[in-house]
């Protein structure tokens, strides 16, 4: 697969083992699992940091596999999901850094492409989350809005 923004090929990387079932080895079980991810989300994490957190510190391979659902599933069914999604959130505090280093280094060219195509990247997602119905269909990107946001 090829990256969005150059004709380049993407990175290769490592592929999850074929596994079908939760393995037999996992400590916790599903109702632990569910406490634990609610738990981890109202001290302020987010999905991904909850799925490194059950990974590294309580030997959960796959919450997927445990639950059958996702993260983000549970936490939508608890209503403690946030109102933006993730990765939207990530790419916008992206765009706010790269806003700052431009505010002070006025003619670094690169970057200001880097930002023009970071900012392309956040209408897409916008525009796929308001088609999902995960965004109002009023929202919009600004950079204001971002760095009101991210901080």
């Amino acid at each position: 697969m090829s990256r969005m923004h150059s004709s380049k090929r993407g990175r290769s990387g490592s592929n999850r083992p074929n596994i079908e079932e939760n393995p037999d080895w996992v400590p916790h079980d599903e109702e632990e699992i569910e406490k634990l991810i609610i738990d981890l989300r109202k001290q302020g994490r987010t999905a991904s940091e909850i799925g490194v957190i059950l990974r590294d510190q309580y030997g959960v391979p796959d919450v997927k596999l445990s639950l059958g659902k996702s993260i983000t599933e549970v936490l939508e069914e608890n209503d403690i999901s946030p109102e933006i999604p993730e990765d939207l959130t990530a790419l916008m505090e992206k765009a706010v850094n790269l806003k700052e280093h431009l505010d002070e280094n006025s003619k670094d060219k690169s970057n200001r492409r880097g930002l023009q195509l970071i900012e392309s990247k956040i209408r897409r997602l916008v525009e796929y989350y308001k088609e999902e119905g995960k965004l109002d269909e009023d929202w919009k990107y600004t950079m204001s809005k971002a760095e009101m946001l991210t901080q």
